[in-house]
């Protein structure tokens, strides 16, 4: 376990020497004003300045690499696009061939009224001749 990169038999050794320094009282008073310095400064709103940083420091890669990937995205949306379009001229170019095979052509000038032989209405059909008689005509 390490606090700050001090390994536990680094701390013991730091805590040996204050004690020799300080002596056994000032130990306390020390450790109590070091106590307030660092709750005051866990507290400030610089320090949650610097968390902020911290954090989007850390996370900074992985948001990087999500908006390279939108760009990737926002790309390849705009090829998608571009063969779309392209795809609907090629799709109205058939449907004009293919309207002019489809089509019966239009004829340039109209047919004149003369040039059309009259119509008679239907006729009825003769009724079979009778077998009775010889006589072809009754």
């Amino acid at each position: 376990m390490e606090i700050l990169g001090i390994g536990p038999l680094e701390l013991l050794f730091i805590l040996v020497i204050a004690l020799i320094v300080l002596g056994p009282g000032d130990m306390v008073k020390t450790g109590r004003s070091i106590g307030r310095f660092l709750r005051k400064i866990v507290t400030s709103s610089e320090w949650r300045t610097v968390q902020k940083a911290s954090r989007e420091l850390r996370y900074l890669p992985n948001r990087l690499m999500r908006e390279a990937a939108m760009d990737d995205l926002s790309k390849d949306l705009s090829d998608l696009n571009q063969i779309g379009g392209e795809i609907s001229k090629e799709v109205k170019n058939v449907e004009n061939d293919l309207s002019s095979w489809t089509t019966p052509p239009e004829l340039s000038s109209p047919i004149p009224e003369e040039s059309i032989p009259p119509t008679s209405p239907p006729t009825e059909p003769a009724p079979p001749p009778s077998q009775d008689s010889g006589d072809p005509n009754p």
